[in-house]
This record gives C-alpha cells, sequence and structure tokens, in this order.
C-alpha cells in the first residue's frame, strides 16, 4: 500500500487542535497444490507493494531508496530462513506499487524501480507476490474515513444525537453500490493477467499470493483513540480488507497458485492491540514502520506463513 507522501502526509489530520498522523506453489493439472513435490528454495523472486517492502522498518539500504524497502521484510526473512545465496534472491517489491507496477518501471520520489516482473526468468522456481491493496486505493479510505471519525468524535463530543457511527461507510455506499468492492472486482481481472504473466515467463516456479494481514480489530471502540475511526467504520474498513483478501485467495487458486493467509494468524495482533503484540502500527507508530503497516513483527509473522505454507515450517 502507499507510504511516505502518499500515506503519511495524505493522513495528517488537524481539526480543532487535534492532530493525528495517519500506503503454494502450481499444483497438478487441477490446480490444488502438489504435495509429493519438494518445496521450492531458489531461485527466489519476490514481488509486492509496501506492506511486502517493509517501509521504515530498518535497516532501509536497498535501491531505489523511494522503495523503502527493509531488509528485515518478510521476503528477506523467508531467504535467509532457506539459506539463499545474494545471487538467489531478488526482492523487487515497492512502496505504493500497483499492479501496473509489476509490468512497467515505477517512479518513486527516490529513483525508479524496474519493473517488477522483469526479475523473473525460467530459472526462477519460488515466486511470492503482494499486491493489490493500492489498486482499490485502500491507503485513501482510510485517510478518508479518519477524516470522518475526527470529525464523528467533535459531533458525540458536543452532545450531537445525530452523529453517524458510520460515517465513512455512508459516503462510499450513497449511491446505492458500494464502490470499493467494484474496484476489488476490477483489481481481481488484473490479477489474473499477472498471475498468467508470472506463468509465462518463469514456468517453473511455485507462486505464493500473500494476503494482507489483520489491520483492524472485531470491535470498533477499541480503536478510537489509535486510529482515530468512528466505531461503524472499524467494521465497514476490515469487511473491505477482507474482502480484498478474498479476491487475493480466489484469483490465486484460479492461475494453480497458493493463497498464504495473513490475516487469521495476525488475528489480536491489530494496529489497535497493545504496543508489544501488536504486527501493524496505528496512526502514529510507536515501532519503526510507518503508520497502518506492518512493524518488524509483523513482516515475521508474514515470514512464517509463508514459510509454513510453502512446507518449510510447521
Amino acid at each position: 500500500m502507499r507510504t511516505r507522501t502518499q500515506l503519511t502526509l495524505a493522513a495528517a489530520i488537524s481539526c480543532a487542535g487535534l492532530l493525528a498522523a495517519v500506503g503454494i506453489g502450481r499444483g497438478g493439472d487441477d490446480g490444488a497444490p502438489s504435495s509429493t513435490l519438494a518445496p521450492p528454495k531458489g531461485p527466489y523472486v519476490a514481488l509486492g507493494d509496501s506492506y511486502t517492502a517493509g517501509p521504515k522498518i530498518p535497516g532501509q539500504h536497498a535501491q531505489p531508496a523511494g522503495c523503502d524497502r527493509s531488509d528485515r521484510n518478510y521476503p528477506a526473512l523467508v531467504a535467509a530462513e532457506l539459506g539463499l545465496a545474494a545471487a538467489e534472491f531478488r526482492d523487487m517489491s515497492c512502496s505504493g506499487a500497483t499492479m501496473a507496477d509489476l509490468f512497467a518501471p515505477q517512479s518513486t520520489d527516490h529513483g525508479t524501480n524496474p519493473a517488477q516482473l522483469s526479475a523473473l526468468s525460467a530459472s526462477t522456481r519460488l515466486v511470492t507476490l503482494g499486491i493489490g491493496g493500492n489498486d482499490i486505493g485502500f491507503s485513501s479510505l482510510i485517510k478518508s474515513c479518519v477524516t470522518s471519525g475526527v470529525l464523528y468524535q467533535l459531533e458525540t463530543r458536543i452532545g450531537d444525537a445525530a452523529a453517524n457511527e458510520a460515517p465513512c461507510r455512508e459516503r462510499h455506499t450513497s449511491v446505492g453500490s458500494d464502490e470499493v468492492e467494484l474496484k476489488i472486482k476490477a483489481a481481481g481481472g488484473r490479477l489474473s493477467d499477472v498471475l498468467g504473466d508470472i506463468k509465462r515467463r518463469a514456468p517453473e516456479a511455485r507462486t505464493y499470493v500473500v494476503g494482507y494481514p489483520a489491520i483492524l480489530p472485531d470491535k470498533g471502540a477499541d480503536c478510537e483513540r489509535a486510529m482515530g475511526l468512528a466505531p461503524g467504520d472499524v467494521g465497514f474498513l476490515r469487511q473491505k480488507e477482507q474482502q480484498l483478501n478474498a479476491m487475493l485467495r480466489d484469483a490465486a487458486e484460479a492461475a494453480g497458485a497458493v493463497y498464504v493467509d495473513t490475516y487469521a494468524p495476525s488475528a489480536g495482533h491489530d494496529a489497535c492491540a497493545e504496543a508489544g503484540t501488536r504486527w501493524v502500527e496505528p496512526l502514529m507508530p510507536s515501532a519503526p514502520a510507518a503508520p497502518v503497516h506492518p512493524n518488524e513483527r509483523g513482516e515475521r509473522g508474514m515470514a512464517q506463513a509463508v514459510l509454513r505454507a510453502a512446507g518449510f515450517s510447521d
């Protein structure tokens, strides 16, 4: 998802003196994973957006600098666990990436990232792909909901009985259709094209589509301070993330890839959980990470989910 200027600056909201700083492998002919094949190791290529890249998690030394790619993100942790040499691992992930940036170079504030798919070849044996949040404008959606949440909190403080507990949901469904759901469906078609291209470029690779971890908890009231959201909009955003993950899963299975569920293992470790347990940081991070993005603990959890899906851990 988008980060740095797109998420951090766009999410800085001031209202009446209140400031809140807000971007398994291929199986047999039936598409099912094959349990008879040994798990693949390398060469390994990682593709994805900022949830893959790990913005602001030390150390940030990769090029281009504008991708905000950490050497402790989940691809780096997976590669280390597999004992891959530097020549066997390419991390192409970049903050702000959409599916279009998989096919073409992506300009950042500090340099240009090559088309991510260009790293694939006939020798590639393992691919992870974490993408989709920017294609549906999820960071902009969070910004919109935080703005609504600040206004909601002001209204409730002055005793406005008409305060809407889900103002952001109402805004995005007011025309009779759910505009976010429509974007998710459109992104599903693009993802199918991406997965087809991966298979063409790397026919012997096993591809793992990595879903997004839980950003928000089950109860909206738990997020008022950490995320500045109206209670009903916590559920709305959680539902949109689950729909996004469902699209990723369906597209992966249809293409003969495997969906890696990071949502279930991250339940209870969302951005509104205690600082010592959460995988995703809130609007004002307490650990090195971009706002509303995984911290190092989250990247480790995602790495473990990938390794389990690939058959390298229980």
